[in-house]
């Protein structure tokens, strides 16, 4: 049975992209992904790139490599990613101050600009005018996240990785030492096993004694096909109840809620937003909730139902246009920032999950942890590593 240096578990953005890093440095990789045509948080995400958003020396390194990378990633990958950058709006409620917003905004490390009513509805002409206060702006990367996430996996596989689809059941270990996995079919072997499965990270860990900080919201949106409305930006609200939902749901106090059956952690929330991509196709979201069973029944046509009239009201013209909801897992950690690294008292075991923004960080990420797993020390890796908690 042949033995890898390393086996990388999920093939989402995460570990599509660490899997690929991983076998440039030389090293014998096997991606294992469950699905052969995954409905995972990458699937179902906007694909932003929010490199702007830096608000500390380390995630102001991250997002500026990030968006370094992304722009010549579509050379390097030999596959169009679709990369561009739109203008963000980000919509402030008529009951939010906007001095409160461009307070808020002032410590990212590029501000967006205020913009009024008029001036917001000139860039987006799908704005209801009088839904909203005014708005900020400002530049913002995206990509078509099934087409990134493709194009990682064939370049990886072009320097010589290896992919299997199976769905992961356990790790191998000889006392705290792991080995590999065992998937629904047969044993893999490996030198060191990384765990990029998103929400699943948590349950797959946690079944081999392994908890960790690593938690999960329900994400709900509706994809909408090619169809003629032409949005000119993406749009978002500039109080993101999202970042409350994980703060509120990751406290110590709740920490025992994540391991009961059916506990609702925090009340659900809405974030009205709304991309189109280069394919004229747009995602209308994000219905988001902190539920402890990954399998939680969801009420599809409630859920539908909520977005739209949440979106009815900052974009009327896209509230009533035929697409289907769906309903994916969303990983996050405790503090805004992924868990990396080995995870404690146990042997040849990581995780390289919990991102937040994805799109914005893996990318420089992914190729500091491959040199970090060669023996190379990272000023940036240290920082993230699991034992800071």
């Amino acid at each position: 049975m042949k033995t890898y240096d390393w086996i990388v578990v999920g093939g989402g953005i995460t570990g599509a992209a660490l899997s690929y890093e991983l076998a440039k440095v030389g090293l014998t990789v096997l991606l294992v992904e469950q699905d052969a045509s995954p409905q995972n948080a990458t699937r179902y995400s906007y694909g932003g790139i929010a490199y702007w958003s830096g608000t500390d020396a380390v995630t102001r390194q991250l997002y500026a490599e990030g968006i370094s990378r992304h722009r010549i990633l579509s050379q390097e990958l030999e596959t169009n990613t679709q990369f561009r950058e739109l203008d963000l709006l980000l919509t402030i409620d008529l009951d939010e101050d906007p001095h409160w917003a461009i307070a808020f905004y002032s410590k990212f490390a590029i501000q967006p600009q205020l913009l009024s009513v008029a001036e917001a509805c000139a860039l987006e002409p799908l704005l209801n005018p009088a839904a909203i206060a005014g708005a900020l702006t400002v530049k913002h990367g995206n990509v078509r996240p099934e087409i990134i996430t493709s194009a990682y996996i064939r370049a990886f596989m072009r320097a010589g990785g290896h992919k299997q689809i199976e769905q992961v059941t356990g790790l191998l270990s000889q006392n705290r030492r792991i080995t590999g996995i065992t998937s629904n079919s047969q044993q893999y072997c490996s030198s060191n096993v990384v765990i990029c499965a998103g929400a699943d990270s948590r349950t797959l860990l946690q079944a081999a004694g392994m908890p960790v900080k690593l938690y999960f919201t329900h994400a709900e949106l509706i994809e909408i096909p090619a169809c003629d409305v032409q949005m000119r930006s993406q749009v978002m609200p500039a109080k993101m109840k999202w970042f409350d939902l994980e703060a509120e749901s990751s406290t110590a106090a709740k920490e025992q809620l994540w391991h009961e059956p059916d506990r609702e952690i925090s009340p659900p929330i809405i974030d009205a937003g709304a991309v189109q991509f280069i394919d004229g196709s747009l995602r209308l979201g994000q219905l988001s909730r902190a539920i402890s069973n990954p399998n939680a029944k969801i009420d599809a046509a409630k859920s539908e139902a909520a977005i739209r009239a949440s979106i009815g009201r900052i974009l009327p013209e896209l509230a009533n246009l035929s697409g289907k909801w769906h309903h994916c897992l969303v990983a996050f950690g405790c503090d805004r920032l992924p868990l990396i690294g080995t995870i404690p008292s146990y042997e040849n075991i990581h995780v390289f999950s919990g991102f937040s923004s994805p799109f914005a960080t893996v990318p420089a990420l992914a190729p500091r942890f491959a040199r970090w797993a060669i023996g190379q020390d990272d000023e940036v890796i240290n920082q993230l590593l699991i034992k800071r908690r």
